[in-house]
Formats: C-alpha cells, structure tokens, sequence
C-alpha cells in the first residue's frame, strides 16, 4: 500500500568500534582480496533479461582485461573464504561466469557467478556497500530465525551468501494455485514471517524482498519465507511497514488465509512462532546479549523515527516503556523482551542473563 512505502531512500550507517569488536569475535570479520570500490570501474554494461525476456533490472557488467585478471582471482578467493574459510586447495576449479550490477538497491550490490569447472556447476554471491543497520538485521536473522546466513565484513564491504529459493513475487504469481493443503500450509509460514519481521522489527517484507523455499514432503510440501533484504532494519518510524501482512504486494499469500484458516488456527501459529523465538533467545543469550549491547547505544535511524516507532508500538502494545526509547536498539530489545517475558516465568528464564 502507498501508505507503507519509505519515506525516502534509505540512509546507510557506519560500523562502530563496538559492532566491529562483535563481528571480529564471532569471525564475521576478515580482510577481503578485493573492496567493493575496487568493482566500480566497470567500462561497459548490458541490460540483463530473465528467460522469459523481462528486464531483471540488472546489468551485467565488463571489465578491461587487466582489472578483469585482478578481479576473478580476488572474487574467487572471496568464495572460497566464504564457502570453505578461504580453503586455497578449490580455487582452482573456480571460475567467475559473469559479473552483475542493480543501481535500484541501497546497497548498490553486485552479484558473482562463480562456476565450477569441474562439473558447470554454479553459485553466486553479492559484494554490497557496509551498513551497521543490515547488519544488525543479518545477525537478528542468524540469532532468531530458522534461518543460516553466511557473510564477511571488511571496511566498507560487506559480502553476502546467495539465498537459494523462488522469489516471492514470482511464487505468488506462478506457485499458490495448488491443492488445499499446500495452500494452508503456505498461509501459515506467511504468519510465523509475519510475527518474525513485527518482533525483531524487519521492515519492508513485499513479496521482491524475500524468497520461499519449498521442500517436498511425505504429503504435500514445506514451505520457508525466507528474507534476502535486510537494508529496512529497525529504521522506519511506523509499526505498519514492520508487518508484511500490509504490502499489497502480498495480498496473493494473504488471500490464502482469509480463505483456509479460522482466527483461532492464526492466533496458534503466532503464538508457536513466538514461542519459537523466545528459546532461540535462550538458545543465543550470550551472543545476542552482546549483539544488544552494540544495538542500543548505535544511532541506526533519526530520533524522528524513533520517536514515532515508539509511540506507535507503546499503543499497539499497551505499554509506556516503548516512549522511553531513544534508539532503534532500545525498542528492538524491549520487543523481544515481551515475546521471551510471554513464553517464560522469571523462574524458568532469567531476564537478566541475555541483557534484556
């Protein structure tokens, strides 16, 4: 909906000396062959089509051979760092296949297929620009999610694993006109996403921003809702653009449930999903203590929004304390306490061991 687009163009935050500390101790940090400044003398670029001829709004971009020769070998041992922890012994059945470029994102990524001689198999990765509120969502992701991310920091680049799966809006498009089960099945992800972007405050979750991940089962199939873009994290002020359910774009999955499932079965599988989280936190205490700590005290977005996403979340909440908040850190942090004080007794779970 119009009303939940950003405000304007996203502002990228610096990373400060406690957040570098952080990824240096959980080896998220490393000294990279190549910086991202290092792909933008590109000399040439074509528009980059899909198989069906539609423009992906991606180009492919070209090199001189010298740069070329510097960059495949650099890219290559990227991969290797962040597939094998920099194992030399497969560089030599790497090769990159092609070098892509998207002017739309924040981040300004470009994506490497790499390829695998051996066997033509391939992968792609993603050198992006360094932002402190990505990161924090890509941690919050690895913390509190069922999902795995891999990525490395250095300086101002910041490298990214590929998410495999069917991006959303193309599954809403070609894969929800299936049989009942599926679709319930479908609908119920979309919930637990729900719930996992509103607690750890994900923002701009339309269907482009995420994949689906579709396993076949003894009956049916799984489904996993995946995010792939963490450059909306904790840095809009209003409460709606943190809850996927409002994007229009979405409305093809949302449909599913008004169809299949009754209040009662929705108001369960929020509940499962916050309980979910609340263990991943016990689960994670020490690390994402420390990953808080770093949270609270960095500036991610202005006073403004904090303000205004503290207003908006002390009345859908019915609790004051979110007016006290000065950063999008502190109002995270008090979002996940009311999901882990909802599924724990101070007696089973002591608030105090994760910081919260």
């Amino acid at each position: 909906m119009a009303g939940n687009k950003p405000s304007r163009k996203k502002i990228a935050f610096p990373v400060n000396d406690a957040l570098k500390q952080y990824l240096l101790r959980y080896g998220r940090m490393t000294k990279l062959p190549l910086q991202y400044n290092d792909m933008i003398h590109y000399i040439g670029a074509t528009t980059l089509y899909n198989s069906k001829g539609e423009d992906t709004y991606w180009e492919t971009v070209f090199f001189n051979e010298y740069d070329q020769n510097m960059l495949h070998d650099g890219l290559c041992r990227i991969y290797a760092l962040l597939k094998t922890a920099g194992d030399s012994e497969k560089l030599e059945h790497l090769a990159v296949n092609r070098i892509d470029y998207c002017i739309f994102g924040n981040t300004k990524p470009f994506r490497i297929r790499i390829i695998n001689k051996l066997n033509d198999n391939y992968d792609h990765f993603y050198i992006k620009k360094t932002d402190a509120s990505r990161i924090y969502g890509l941690e919050l992701e690895e913390l509190l999610s069922p999902n795995s991310l891999s990525y490395l920091v250095d300086g101002d680049t910041l490298i990214e694993e590929h998410i495999a799966g069917i991006p959303g809006d193309d599954f809403i498009t070609h894969h929800t006109d299936t049989d009942t089960f599926n679709q319930i099945r479908i609908a119920k992800e979309f919930i637990k996403f729900n719930e996992r972007c509103f607690v750890l405050l994900l923002g701009d979750m339309r269907s482009y921003n995420y994949i689906v991940s579709v396993t076949p089962d003894i009956e049916g199939s799984q489904y996993r809702i995946k995010a792939i873009d963490f450059d909306q994290q904790s840095y809009e002020g209003r409460k709606n653009f943190y809850l996927p359910q409002y994007f229009k774009e979405n409305n093809g999955i949302l449909n599913l449930g008004f169809k299949h499932l009754t209040h009662d079965s929705v108001r369960q599988y929020q509940l499962e999903e916050r309980s979910l989280i609340a263990r991943r936190v016990k689960v994670s205490r020490d690390r994402l203590a420390k990953l808080l700590k770093c949270m609270v005290v960095d500036q991610i977005s202005t006073i403004e929004k904090v303000k205004q996403l503290g207003k908006e979340l002390a009345e859908h909440h019915q609790n004051n304390a979110f007016l006290a908040c000065n950063t999008m850190g502190e109002i995270v942090m008090l979002n996940i306490r009311l999901v882990v004080q909802k599924e724990f007794t101070q007696s089973d779970f002591d608030m105090e061991e994760v910081g919260l």
